[in-house]
């Protein structure tokens, strides 16, 4: 049995770590190598940083966090946002980032993805899918710039496609069920993992310990991120993890080494 991944997502802005809902009335949380060491230290098996400013006058700062974060953390940690370019990943992977996600920029440059893992090795390609179900309720549709553009592209087809062109992971982020904490999208994520033979991050959704395992079994995901739950403290990330376990759940539970 595969070991199960617990993944925090810490939103960056201008090289901070910030807080918000559908990413307004941000709140400053703190500095992100400081998040990063108490998560490293808590459990967590990755971590994802999404700079959601996604801009390039702030590419300095991210690389410079990149840095800074590589210096003082043991588990491996994925860099995304305005991410545009196969020269973006390199900068990014050089700073000391262990996988580099795309999702704006690979729906319009399907080919980025496959130069990027030409180069630099599949594992280091991560593409963030942000779905949302069509309101004829016949399947999901992806969406590009933070979920504002819908792309009217069908999600399960596009997870098909980023992987046939070389992606090492997916990132499927269910729109509708974001913030709502009341489960992931199970039945988009079983659909996308049973299509893709590369692992399938679940996230949006996470309200409560029922809901990981509910992803990983009947959602077929291979890790689960999620954001507010544990920046807020509701749940530990041991605590999740020991429940996991006594349900059965393949977990890394060596916290801290």
């Amino acid at each position: 049995m595969y070991t199960k991944r617990i993944i925090p997502c810490l939103d960056i802005n201008n090289g901070r770590v910030v807080k918000g809902v559908n990413f307004v009335n941000l709140v400053d949380a703190g500095d992100p190598v400081e998040q990063a060491i108490l998560y490293d230290r808590e459990g967590a098996d990755e971590l994802v940083f999404l700079d959601i400013t996604a801009s390039s006058d702030n590419r300095n700062t991210v690389v410079d966090m990149v840095e800074a974060v590589a210096s003082k953390l043991f588990i491996p940690f994925t860099v995304g946002g305005g991410i545009r370019t196969v020269d973006d990943f390199k900068k990014i992977l050089r700073a000391g980032a262990d996988k580099v996600a795309v999702n704006s920029a690979a729906i319009m440059n399907p080919q980025l993805i496959s130069e990027a893992a030409d180069k630099f090795g599949s594992q280091c390609v991560v593409v963030a899918i942000d779905a949302k179900r069509r309101a004829d309720g016949t399947g999901w549709n992806i969406y590009k710039n933070g979920g504002r553009v819908d792309m009217g592209i069908d999600a399960v087809e596009w997870a098909k496609k980023a992987y046939s062109l070389g992606a090492g992971e997916l990132l499927v982020t269910s729109m509708d069920h974001d913030g709502a904490k009341d489960g992931f999208d199970n039945e988009l994520n079983k659909i996308i993992s049973d299509s893709v033979n590369i692992p399938v991050i679940a996230s949006g959704g996470a309200g409560k310990p029922e809901d990981f395992y509910d992803a990983f079994t009947k959602g077929g995901a291979d890790a689960c991120l999620a954001a507010s739950l544990f920046h807020f403290k509701e749940l530990g990330i041991m605590e999740l993890k020991d429940y996991l376990h006594d349900k059965g759940i393949s977990v890394r539970r060596n916290a801290g080494l």
